[in-house]
């Protein structure tokens, strides 16, 4: 919307889309009434012991590397496939979920290979825009997007079926529903905490950046130049137009090595 708006403005136009700016819709409630349990949020007044109290999303400053890789179509289906064995989700099997449960997998096997017991998240945002209730106004600006995440333990990760992993990250998105967001913002101003996770998945594979029409013509191609976080992947769409996408992974180098491994293992 915003970038449809920047076009629209930079032709002479318009505004494409005309604000809604009541930002209060999604203000916390008064008082706030904190519903659920909220594993995937840090408390920072009663932050848990030995865990650093930083967030995931700023830049890190370890010696690190990042590099693409490509999924394919048939990657995609092929995991599809996977998750169809045994699952008992019934909910649909979306490309964003495989390939979010996949790339979840091969991290925690990179740099969690010595904790089998231990419980291991992953995040990726969620929309809230049709999920509120009412839903959001069309025209509604601001980032109405919360953390979603799917959890389960290092081992289940690398011996469980992929179908379970991929139900995680349905489950996660599920279970967003009005009373959730609800209770996460009115969690965010008792605690004034953060998400937490071993790895946030950021997708701008379908965001639509490829058809915004500047004066100049339409974008041949928009994609991060670099991502600065080794907890953090970015999906986007493949520089060919295809119904592929690509994953930019950061990783100290001795990780990374053993990130390619599994990668490709588990596309067969």
């Amino acid at each position: 919307m915003f970038l449809k708006s920047l076009a629209s403005f930079a032709a002479g136009k318009p505004l494409a889309v005309s604000p809604y700016n009541n930002l209060q819709l999604l203000a916390a409630r008064s008082p706030p009434h904190v519903t659920f349990s909220h594993q995937e949020l840090v408390n920072l007044e009663s932050p848990p012991k030995g865990e650093p109290q930083v967030s995931m999303l700023e830049t890190q400053k370890e010696n690190l590397i990042f590099k693409v890789f490509q999924l394919s179509q048939g990657d995609i289906s092929n995991l599809k496939g996977k998750a169809k064995i045994g699952s008992k989700c019934g909910l649909a099997i979306t490309s964003f979920n495989v390939v979010t449960a996949h790339i979840w997998r091969c991290k925690v096997l990179a740099t969690n290979r010595d904790c089998p017991d231990k419980v291991t998240s992953v995040l990726f945002a969620v929309n809230l825009r049709p999920r509120m209730r009412p839903p959001l106004p069309h025209s509604y600006t601001g980032n109405a997007v919360l953390m979603g995440y799917g959890a389960t333990t290092c081992r289940e990760l690398e011996v469980g079926p992929f179908s379970h992993l991929v139900e995680a990250i349905q489950e996660g998105t599920a279970r967003m529903s009005d009373e959730y967001a609800k209770s996460v913002m009115d969690w965010g101003q008792l605690y004034k905490g953060f998400p937490r996770g071993d790895i946030l998945v950021s997708s701008w594979w379908r965001l639509g950046l490829a058809d915004v029409d500047y004066p100049w013509g339409r974008p041949i191609y928009s994609c991060p130049l670099m991502n600065p976080n080794a907890d953090i992947v970015i999906l986007y769409p493949d520089s060919k137009g295809s119904e592929g996408v690509n994953a930019m992974v950061t990783l100290p180098l001795e990780d990374m090595e053993k990130f390619e491994t599994p990668f490709h293992k588990f596309l067969h």
